[in-house]
């Protein structure tokens, strides 16, 4: 049975700014306040230019290359036009953010829809012959830059836009599989799954723009990891179309034919080949949902009880713990930012999800777990306040920049060994780089995905705006990445690779690895069009 998305269940993105225009709002009273006296920030607004002040750089396609890809995908599916291009120019970090405050952008040369597989094979092999790289995009969420449009060495440089990719293929309720295009946003996944009863169960902070082909491509962990996994754990197969032909991966829910080729396009960025659809895992939409938000001493004690709790399985499926300085904030809890509502300590949310029977034993042993390990309880609310406002985040950040702040995250993982190491050597790293800029900075951290043998550590910065802010957040950037290969962490644990951690892609795999990731390149995209600048070194 196949199911197309009928109804757009999101606005469309803002072009300079992250989301829905409708959600944005004014920074609180109490961040102004913290922005002014702890960071020196006038909180002045910052005027963007509208997108008809924008220049775009001119359209390096040609007549015939823009009648050939016409051929293909129809008048209405190409767009050469500087306000169809320009949402193209970039993803959604802090840097794209400060460049979308510019009055001359680059942009892609194009933006194609293809409607059907056979579409993408007969662009990639067009623009294979052409010397025209492709950006494949689906929700344009990118924090790392893996959506630039990067040009290098090709003629001109198009984004492949797979929104038309919308279709539930088909949802087998026997097996818990379900197969969907690469272009169906998370709302759109989660409603025509929840018409039959199922869901997906994956809800990262981007969840409401994200795509299931980016959140493939990228290797996505959504923020109930601890009940549900990573993305890459979810998917049962994939439809991938090459340069050099299409692959369909995954024939069982497990198999001892070779290394998993599944596990090769987890993560390749769109560098290797285009993913058109997923196969994945889903589970009944659960019949009882349990809260409990829980206060620690200090963010050590707090991840010794973290740890109890996923060594010992207990099966919360939100399990997350924020440190001082952003419990202090209350940045846990968006839309009570800058009030106080846990004093001191260090907050941790807990939430489980199944049979009420199930969520109710799981619940049980876990609160046994996190009292012997030093928690208080808060009771639901602070858990129910994070879970109402965990995707709006990004909408504080919008402000902060347009006040004078800067504000960005990364985000890296380690063994709970090494967790302590780690988050202070970042921390540091982001404090000492920003120094220098002139600014004070606040940086805050939180454990928001665990597993057996250790934990991610995501961090938020906040800091005064100091001459060339680009420059300012790149230089505090580099210090971080440095310090995080330094100090036994992974270079990212869920933002991918795109164009910003690539020049540390060497420190994370060595030279061998490098290799072998070229090799794979040359065998599939022998002409190197696909998203260049992304991932391999």
């Amino acid at each position: 049975m196949t199911e197309t998305n009928a109804d757009n269940l999101v606005p469309p993105m803002a072009w300079d700014a992250w989301g829905d225009p409708a959600l944005a709002k004014p920074l609180p009273a109490g961040i102004r306040s913290l922005l002014e006296q702890a960071l020196g920030v006038s909180t002045t607004e910052v005027t963007a230019p509208r997108p008809d002040e924008v220049h775009l750089s001119p359209s390096g396609l040609t007549p015939e290359h823009r009648d050939a890809l016409t051929g293909i995908v129809g008048d209405e599916f190409l767009r050469i036009d500087d306000r169809g291009r320009l949402p193209y120019a970039g993803g959604k970090s802090t840097p794209d953010l400060l460049r979308r405050k510019q009055i001359q952008q680059d942009a892609p040369d194009a933006v194609i829809l293809p409607g059907n597989e056979d579409d993408v094979a007969a662009i990639l092999d067009y623009c294979s012959r052409h010397r025209i790289a492709v950006v494949p995009f689906g929700g344009g969420t990118s924090v790392v830059g893996g959506l630039d449009p990067i040009r290098g060495e090709f003629d001109a440089v198009v984004t492949l836009d797979l929104r038309r990719f919308d279709t539930l293929h088909w949802l087998d309720e026997i097996s818990g599989e379900a197969e969907l295009g690469a272009g169906l946003l998370g709302p759109e996944a989660e409603r025509l799954l929840g018409e039959r009863g199922f869901s997906l169960g994956h809800f990262p902070q981007s969840f409401r723009y994200a795509s299931i082909g980016g959140f493939a491509a990228t290797r996505s962990s959504g923020q109930n990891s601890a009940g549900y996994g990573r993305f890459n754990e979810m998917v049962r197969g994939m439809r991938v179309i090459t340069p050099a032909g299409t692959l369909d991966l995954g024939r069982a829910p497990a198999s001892a034919a070779g290394p998993d080729l599944r596990e090769l396009f987890c993560g390749s960025e769109g560098v290797f080949g285009v993913i058109t659809r997923v196969r994945l895992r889903i589970h009944p939409v659960p019949d009882s949902v349990r809260y409990e938000a829980w206060s620690f001493p200090d963010f050590a004690t707090g991840a010794a009880a973290l740890r109890a709790v996923v060594q010992t399985g207990t099966g919360p499926t939100v399990l997350r713990l924020s440190d001082e300085v952003e419990t202090g904030i209350n940045l846990a809890t968006t839309h009570s930012i800058g009030e106080q509502s846990v004093t001191g300590g260090c907050l941790a949310i807990t939430i489980f999800e199944g049979t009420a029977a199930h969520a109710e034993s799981r619940h049980a042993e876990t609160r046994a777990l996190i009292e012997a390990n030093g928690g208080t309880s808060l009771g639901e609310a602070p858990a129910r306040a994070w879970e109402h406002g965990r995707f709006d985040a990004p909408y504080l950040r919008d402000s902060l920049l347009s006040a004078g702040a800067l504000c960005e995250t990364l985000e890296t993982a380690t063994t709970w060994s090494n967790v302590p190491t780690l988050k202070a050597a970042v921390t540091e790293a982001l404090t000492s780089a920003l120094s220098k800029s002139g600014t004070n900075a606040l940086v805050m951290c939180h454990i928001s995905h665990v597993y057996p043998t250790g934990a991610s550590l995501y961090f938020t910065v906040v800091a005064g705006q100091r001459g060339d802010v680009a420059r300012q957040w790149h230089a505090a950037k580099v210090e971080a990445c440095d310090a995080i290969v330094a100090n036994g962490g992974t270079i990212t644990h869920h933002h991918a690779v795109g164009a910003d951690h690539r020049p540390w892609m060497t420190a994370e795999i060595g030279d061998l690895g490098v290799r072998v990731l070229r090799a794979v390149k040359q065998t599939l995209d022998p002409a190197g069009i696909l998203n260049p600048g992304k991932l391999i070194p």
